[in-house]
This record gives C-alpha cells, structure tokens and sequence, in this order.
C-alpha cells in the first residue's frame, strides 16, 4: 500500500501553551486520566454509526467492564494510598488524592454517559427486533413464562437473605449484584429488611417468547420482584433498590513464601474479601436500606453513585446475539499462510525455508498450536520450552504440552501466577502439567514473566536444530481471535541460543549473559530503546534522515518520554500508535513539535509493540532497524517484568513490519484518534466519501501478511525502498 499522502502531510503547527514549564511535571500527562480517556473512546465507538448494532452494543459492554476493572485495580491501589497519607506526586505532579477527585469527576460522567448510550441503543435494538422489556410492558403471557423460567431456571440458585440480629449481613463478593427489599408480613404488618444476591450464574437477560426472528427479554431483578411471595410467603414488597459492589482486587504476596502456589491459593482468597472501592446504587434509594448496606460494607459517600438506569452495563454482552449476524462484523476466516499450505502444513519446513512472521487474527493463532502439536508427535523432538502467561480455560497449548511430557520429551512450562485475574486458572494448569510430567517453574517473585517465548528443539541429522516462536500476546487462541498480534517464528542458531539463556534465567536465575539479538527487562530491554532513540537524535544532528516509528499500548515511562522530548527538539520526526495510556504530550513548542500520536480503536484491539529506526536513512528504508517486543513502554514492563525485545533482519519480515503493518496503521482514518497537547483525542478527519476512509483493519483482512507468501505470490512481495 502507499503511504506517501501520511508521510508528505504537514505536521501540525506546534501547540504554544502559556505558562508552560517543558522541564517541569506539566510536560506529562497523567496516567489514569489517560487511561479514562481511552476508555471514553471505547464507549464512543458504541456511537459510531459505521459499527453495526451488536457490535456497538459490546463495545458499551468493553466500557464499563473495563472500568470495573480500573476500580478494583488502580482506583484501589490509589485509595490505598491516599489513606496512608501518601502525598508523593505521580510524574504528571499530582497526589493520589488529588488524581482520586479527578478521576471519580470523569468516572461519574462516563458512567451517566453510558445510560445515554445505553437507552439510544435500546431504541435501535427494539426497531430491529431485539427488545428489552420493563416490568410495566409485560403481558399476562408474558408473566406466565417467565413463572415457568423462574422456577425452572432461577429459584432452585437463589439464597435470600434476611437481615436482623440472628442473620448479619452477608458477604457480597467483588461484582456482586443484590437487591435490598423491605417487606411487611400480611398477618400482622411486621417489617422484614433482607438481599436478594444474584448469582453470576443467572443471565441478566432473561428469554421471553417472541418471534423467529424477534428475541425479547426481561431484566432477571424484574423477574425476581415479579416473584417475591415464591421468595418471601406472607410478605409484600413495600420497597427496594439494586446494588453492585466493586472491591480491592489486587494480590499482595509475601517475599518470603516457601510455597508459591499455595501462597497465591491463600492470597486470592484474600482478594475476594477486599475493601470495597465503588458502591453502585440504583436511583433514590429507600433511605433506611441505603444507610444499612453502606454501614455494614463500610462505605463512605463519596465511594457511592446513584445511578439511573442499568446498574452492571457489562452485562448487556449477553444481548450481543449470535442469531443476529446482520447486526454483527460481517464473517471473518483468518487465512493459513499459503508458505505452510505449501509444506504441506509442516510447520518446521516452512520455518526451515526463511523467518516467517504472522499478523494475528488475519493469519490464524492454529498456526501457534499447530507448531507445538506438530512438536508433542514428532519423534525427532526432544524437548519443548514454553511460557504461559494467559491462557485459555482448555487450552490447546497445555494439552500439546502435556502429550509432549508424557510421551517422554523434556518440556518446561514457565507459568506466571501473577498474570491479573487469571491467577487460579495459571495455577489449575500449572497442576495439569505437574501431573503429566512437564518441569513447571513460576519466575520470580517480584517480576512477573510477560515474555511470549516459545522453543522446540529438533534432532536433525547428527546436529540439535531450535525452533523459536517470539510473540507480542499471549498464548491464548481465543484472545487471538480479536487481538492484533505478531508471531515470529525461526530457526535462526542465533535466537535459539538466546531463548535458551532466557529460560535458563527463568529457572534458575542465572544471569543471561551474552544474548546476540535480544534485549530483556529488567536488564538491557530500556537501554537498548534509549539507546536507538539517543542514535537517532544524533542522526538528525549531523543532518542525516531520522525518523522513528513505534507502535504499542501504553507509553507512559518517564525516562523513554523525556528521551523522545529530546530526539523531537533535535530534529527527530516521530510517530507514535498508542492504543491506551499516553504520558507523553504531542506537538508543544518546544518540547515536542515533531511528535504525532494517534490511538486506533476498532474491530480489533491492536495489542502489538514494535518500534522502528530510521538509523540515518529514513523510514521506511531497507537499513532501518527493526524490533518487536512483548513489552509496552511503561515502568512495570521496562523495569519490574521479564520481556523480550526482538531485532528481526530477515528483509521481508522488515518490510511486512514497517511498510505493511505500521504504514497501515499510520495511514489509517476510520478508526483513529489523534492526540491533541493537552492530553485529549479527536476523532481523524474522515472524508465523506467512503473510497478515502481508510481502515488498517479491513486491509490487514484483505491483504496477506508478507512474509507468509509462498510459491504463488512470492514474487509480488515488495522491497523497503528509499523514501
């Protein structure tokens, strides 16, 4: 594709901000309401009439999960802080109490943003056949059903709960959904204070009869209101209002535990009974059961929002509805790379025959699995090396693994306990593999292991050949399947020889000296970044082409920051891709006039880190250096985890990553967002007409990843060219 009309446009006249300290915490911007304004561009996707219905719907469902998710994590973390009166200022200058104000302003407006949202897309789902129905709108038949869906489907989980002096109030777990009801006894008026939890078991959305092509539904709190004297005989409802609980859900772990696992087992049960952070309520509540369940969940008032409308948005993923595919993302079939459709599916042919690099999801993760199933059968294969981080519920990785252990071949599987709310799926997996006689090992206390390593070891001949897979994402096909990743696949001696060192670092903690083409944090990954910036710099000193590129999640480590401060003001054109949290403040006098950063929100949530170099010759061209890594360039990835940083020198592998991949996304306006000096994101411009609204995505869907090409379309692969 040609990205000469990017590349030639006029960078933006520099931002001249008054009284503006470029040497002082202003020069970064801060990271959690970076974060939340990642998370307003996910809600206004559900907006964006170019998405079809459903897939609006679930991006409505993406904002709110995630910003429980920022509550129990960072907000928690952030509390915690502010009540140890903890006055440290984050880079950005900020207190934690001062960031909590700001952040509970925005959250308050996001969250009465997605109601809005939520009841236009209501709208537009009824019109369309899809209709969610309040208790009012029900019919007698209506009812009837539901009856039947009640005590079928609903009673036989349901524990009500009274609350009085002989039953205290109950635990109510992270993300539990109640109902608070005050009832009186018909007999003698006596009043009756009790919880309805809402199991995670039961759907939100209860099914009604309806039409072939018609679904209806009812709220489950509706169903449960609609059914109190099944659930309380001899009472009537006087009163109530529904509740979600959101609690500290962060780990701590003792440095000192002899027993890793079992320290974690202890530790998230620890997490289940976090401080509470957020008490979501529904509107005007009874006062007396507000003031109860406050007191006894020891919640203070600013940590509680009335809310209304839905409580629990994350939940209207259910209605995103397979029966519906004219209101979903039309069918995509990611495509088997034609180099290993001309082996014959031999994956180690097609990686003996050149470095091959797949674009997830348009080229199949199967590749990923097929590598490591070929592995467990092959006789010639003596051992496999694997890092887990995230990984499915039945994973075809662990199974591989495990044929591979059982059938005699030495596999080590390096599983990362601390992997973020997948803790005891890592640790039922890392039980699985004991069992079937793999060598597990957990890394380190302190670090967790993002790394995405993966080596198979072949006895070819009279020699031993290694066969490395390098990733930007986890080892998770169903993750795969909506995450844009890269999978580096080769047999280079070199790369084999440094996977091992890694692993060996893993295991036995010995340092790994030496590495030929690979950077790791928390050693030589940040300097060997500040290195390349630093080299660039000097190009565009002495006058030379310098330009960097780089792609990744999340950019908010000081010290790369203010490196890439000082390559712009030297001369340094940079352009970034960052999907989330950016620290870095684009296009200010002074500081950084050369710096352009967009996010791209859409189909696909991009996921993978590269960074490209000029190195004294421009981008894109044919001597620029090329890496990809499993790290976003954050403190916690660069100075507190084991990851990887990839240079690749295969040509075509460079041009599929600099003139393919980052070319595309910079080209990209469909579904970008440009990042403004203060710290905010418009939406691209976009042409009217729909032939100049380029999409990365639909691109990548359409054009076969480079380096994957075999027999047939060999000769159509372009070269890195001088610009």
């Amino acid at each position: 594709m040609s990205n000469a009309d990017f590349l030639k446009a006029e960078r933006p006249e520099p931002t001249v901000i008054e009284g503006f300290d470029p040497e002082g915490p202003d020069r970064y911007f801060n990271r959690e309401l970076s974060w939340l304004g990642f998370n307003w561009r996910v809600l206004e996707e559900a907006e964006n009439e170019a998405v079809p219905l459903l897939e609006r719907v679930r991006f409505l469902s993406i904002s709110a999960s995630n910003l429980d998710e920022f509550y129990t994590v960072r907000v928690a973390g952030l509390r915690e802080l502010a009540q140890a009166g903890n006055t440290t200022p984050a880079a950005d200058g900020l207190t934690p109490a001062e960031q909590l104000v700001k952040i509970n302003e925005d959250a308050r407006k996001l969250m009465a943003r997605q109601q809005e949202v939520l009841s236009s897309l209501r709208d537009m789902m009824e019109a369309e056949g899809i209709g969610i129905l309040s208790r009012k709108d029900l019919s007698k038949a209506d009812k009837e059903a539901l009856s039947k869906t009640f005590l079928d489907q609903i009673f036989p989980i349901l524990s009500p709960l009274a609350i009085d002096p002989a039953h205290p109030f109950p635990f109510i777990a992270n993300m539990g959904y109640c109902l608070a009801v005050e009832l009186e006894r018909r007999k003698d008026g006596n009043i009756l204070k009790a919880l309805l939890p809402i199991p995670s078991q039961i759907d939100r959305f209860v099914r009604l009869p309806a039409g072939e092509r018609d679904h209806r539904f009812a709220f489950v709190e509706d169903v449960l209101l609609l059914h109190i004297d099944s659930l309380f005989p001899g009472y009537v409802l006087k009163d109530h209002f529904g509740f979600r609980v959101l609690r500290d859900s962060d780990l701590e772990v003792e440095e000192e535990a002899e027993d890793l696992v079992r320290e974690f087992e202890v530790a998230l049960k620890r997490r289940r009974r976090g401080e509470v952070v957020r008490l979501t309520v529904s509107a005007s509540p009874p006062k007396g059961l507000r003031d109860i369940v406050m007191r006894e969940l020891h919640v203070k008032e600013d940590e509680v929002i009335e809310l209304e409308g839905m409580i629990g948005v994350g939940d209207t993923k259910e209605l995103v509805l397979d029966q519906r595919p004219d209101l979903l993302w039309p069918q995509f079939t990611p495509r088997v790379p034609e180099r290993v459709q001309d082996h014959d599916g031999d994956m180690f042919a097609a990686i003996r025959q050149k470095d091959m690099l797949l674009h997830h999801p348009y080229e199949t993760f199967d590749m990923v699995v097929r590598f490591l199933n070929q592995a467990a059968r092959d006789p010639d294969v003596v051992a496999i090396k694997n890092t887990l981080y995230r990984t499915s519920k039945n994973s075809p990785i662990v199974e591989a693994l495990c044929e591979a252990a059982e059938d005699g071949k030495s596999v080590t599987a390096l599983v990362e306990l601390k992997a973020r709310f997948d803790e005891a799926a890592n640790i039922r997996q890392s039980r699985r593999l004991e069992r079937a006689g793999a060598h597990v090992v957990y890394g380190f206390l302190d670090w967790k292991t993002h790394a995405k390593i993966a080596t198979v070891v072949r006895r070819e001949g009279d020699k031993l050949v290694t066969y490395s897979h390098w990733g930007t994402g986890n080892y998770h096909p169903i993750t795969a399947k909506i995450y844009t990743d890269l999978s580096f696949f080769t047999c280079d001696p070199a790369l084999g020889r440094d996977a091992a060192k890694v692993f060996n670092y893993l295991s036995g903690y010995a340092n790994p000296e030496g590495l030929e083409n690979l950077s790791i944090s928390p050693h030589t990954l940040k300097p060997k970044l500040l290195e390349m910036i630093a080299a660039e710099a000097e190009h565009a000193r002495r006058g030379r082409p310098a330009q960097i590129w780089a792609k990744m999640n999340s950019l908010i480590e000081a010290d790369m920051i203010d490196a890439l401060y000082e390559a712009s003001q030297a001369g340094v054109k940079i352009d970034l891709v960052i999907r989330g949290i950016c620290g870095l403040r684009p296009g200010v006098a002074g500081l950084s006039e050369n710096i352009r950063v967009k996010s791209i929100v859409g189909r696909f949530l991009e996921h993978s880190r590269i960074a490209c170099f000029g190195n004294g010759h421009g981008l894109p061209h044919e001597k620029c250096r090329v890496f990809m890594s499993s790290a976003d360039w954050m403190g916690r990835n660069l100075n507190r985890r084991v990851e990887t940083l990839v240079e690749t020198h295969n040509p075509t592998v460079k041009a599929q990553i600099v003139s393919q991949i980052l070319a595309a996304n910079l080209a990209d306006v469909a579904q970008s967002w440009v990042m403004q000096p203060d710290g905010h994101f418009v939406r691209a411009a976009v042409e009217d007409d729909e032939t100049f609204r380029f999409s990365c995505h639909r691109f990548f869907m359409e054009n076969p990843s480079l380096s994957g090409r075999g027999t047939a379309g060999a000769s159509d692969v372009p070269q890195l060219t001088h610009r």
